[in-house]
């Protein structure tokens, strides 16, 4: 596997309709940022891209006169890739924007299970756009919404000069019983420096934690009003290796489904080293990866983000790992 410098970074982008993911993929692709992005979206038509920003076309590739590049997603997302990885200038980082999606699992899954794309680019993070004004209301009517604050590793609470201070507190109080660890940013028409929110690594749960090694430390009560919802777990003791991998996979097989969203760093018996593991439904991968700092008490942290979660069943199985 080649070092994770080679790989180019690929951002997941989705939000319900309306939401502002049009005026974000704009920026990208009209900003003079000095990148070279190739951003993939489902019609070209609608990300509504004058005509005179194009300096060349052919039937799914427009090139910008930034530098920039626009797939559409006729065919394929692993063969628009495969292309995209075959042409001549290198890119800076991917976008794919995921409208009429319920979810961002499957263009997530692509950077997981087809080894050519996964060898030349990494999931960076899934980044969803929010209507600050309308997303409490849409949380309740549309289980779409859920599922992508779920799967976010960022999200946009855009449109912020429609909503008053409290008014916002209440939809960043919201997102946070849905996804605990996801980093959220208050935007105006997504006005936000990209090298925020692109290239940032953000979909590893290890750089996460040496930003921030606070989170995901709390024990976030599981909420039962809404359809989607988190499950921490929190073990200071170490975990026994062969019991905890086996109890993760058939957890994921089992409940694989209904698991959004799963991410951890394990202090595992006999390993001074940090296990951590991820997954997107059954999709899971975990490895050992830098050792722990003599500063840090090795403590196992588990989040799922999910539907209908057995809580009490997968509390069960967590304690029965401990070394």
């Amino acid at each position: 596997m080649p070092e994770p410098a080679t790989q180019i970074p690929v951002t997941v982008l989705t939000g319900y309709l309306g939401s502002g993911k049009t005026t974000l993929l704009n920026r990208i692709l009209t900003e003079t940022h000095g990148k070279r992005f190739a951003v993939i979206v489902n019609e070209f038509g609608e990300v509504g891209i004058d005509n005179d920003l194009i300096v060349e076309a052919d039937e799914e590739i427009f090139e910008m006169n930034n530098g920039c590049i626009c797939c559409t997603v006729r065919g394929d997302l692993i063969r628009i890739v495969a292309g995209l990885m075959r042409r001549s200038r290198s890119f800076d980082g991917i976008v794919v924007e995921t409208t009429g999606l319920a979810d961002p699992a499957p263009v997530a899954q692509t950077f997981f299970v087809d080894d050519e794309v996964r060898r030349k680019t990494k999931l960076d993070a899934i980044i969803t756009v929010t209507d600050a004004r309308h997303l409490l209301e849409q949380i309740d009517r549309a289980p779409e919404v859920q599922e992508q604050l779920a799967f976010a590793d960022v999200v946009l609470v855009n449109k912020v000069d429609l909503v008053d201070e409290s008014g916002l507190a209440k939809v960043e109080h919201r997102i946070r019983r849905i996804n605990p660890y996801a980093s959220i940013r208050r935007t105006e028409r997504c006005g936000i420096d990209l090298g925020r929110i692109l290239g940032r690594d953000a979909f590893s749960l290890d750089r996460i934690l040496d930003i921030e090694p606070g989170f995901l430390t709390e024990e976030h009560a599981h909420e039962h009003d809404d359809e989607i919802a988190s499950l921490s777990l929190v073990a200071d003791e170490p975990m026994d290796p062969a019991r905890f991998v086996s109890w993760i996979q058939d957890t994921t097989q089992r409940y694989g489904t209904d698991i959004l969203r799963m991410k951890g760093i394990i202090a595992m018996a006999e390993d001074d080293r940090r296990f951590v593991v991820q997954g997107v439904h059954m999709l899971i991968e975990g490895g050992s990866q830098r050792a722990w700092k003599k500063n840090e008490a090795p403590q196992t942290r588990l989040v799922f983000i999910g539907r209908g979660l057995p809580v009490d069943h997968l509390k069960q199985g967590f304690e029965a790992c401990r070394a």
